[in-house]
């Protein structure tokens, strides 16, 4: 194998390699357990302190922490938004959150479509070759329905647009504006944790979240759907008469 061909499997994989690496790791070591709201409550007072002391480096761990933990996949997006909230409050740590969630996403996107996103396209089975068709013929608001959606994953969505080689200036303005609403949704909660800490018991994701949560999100989600649908509807209008002729 010449050296120009190592250099090229390299610069192609050598990025994934490195996430299936960095997440083994974070779970042979234990650093992945550390991402759960029994540790919140744990240590919620000295995060608050460090929080009001050395606000902007608190904020830089936080945002390393969350794009490292969405870039290798890691599960606890959701927890790391509520601390977000937690520690900076409905509106600091909604925006933390958001901008965590994009960076640790296309660093994911931008590692998967230079891994596997040619070679798919060159020769794509049938399946993807009608996934790519529909995300490429509207892509933004493909994206920004599945961001707006929080049970589609972030891994799902993020591999999907870059094996279909969607441009990285509609991956990241689409994943921004689908993950505001949850994201502030979600630093709301987290920013009334301290209270709920205060009282004692255990505290699960269960008893933080409710249809009244979880309703008007996906609602705005289906709401995203219907543009993309309206014109599918009025363009098999438009080509039915041809097609009788």
């Amino acid at each position: 194998m010449t050296r120009e061909r190592v250099l090229t499997l390299l610069r192609r994989f050598g990025p994934l390699a490195l996430i299936v690496v960095l997440f083994v790791a974070a779970f042979a070591t234990g650093l992945a357990d550390h991402i759960s709201l029994e540790e919140l409550r744990a240590r919620g007072s000295a995060l608050q302190a460090f929080a009001r002391e050395k606000p902007l480096l608190c904020v830089a761990i936080y945002l390393a922490i969350y794009v490292s933990s969405v870039a290798i996949s890691l599960p606890g997006a959701l927890i790391l938004s509520l601390t977000g909230g937690f520690l900076f409050g409905p509106i600091g740590g909604g925006f933390a959150a958001v901008t965590g969630a994009t960076g640790g996403s296309t660093i994911t996107y931008l590692v998967f479509r230079t891994a596997f996103g040619a070679m798919l396209r060159k020769k794509p089975t049938a399946f993807l070759a009608r996934v790519e068709a529909g995300f490429k013929g509207d892509a933004f608001n493909y994206l920004l329905t599945l961001r707006l959606i929080p049970a589609f994953p972030l891994l799902v969505v993020n591999v999907a647009a870059g094996v279909m080689g969607i441009r990285a200036r509609i991956f990241i303005l689409a994943s921004v504006l689908g993950m505001i609403p949850s994201s502030f949704v979600y630093a709301g909660i987290g920013a009334g944790l301290g209270h709920i800490f205060a009282k004692g018991g255990p505290v699960t994701l269960e008893t933080l979240f409710s249809p009244r949560i979880y309703l008007p999100i996906i609602g705005m989600g289906v709401l995203a759907f219907l543009p993309p649908l309206w014109r599918h509807w009025r363009n098999g209008r438009d080509v039915a008469p041809l097609d009788e002729k």
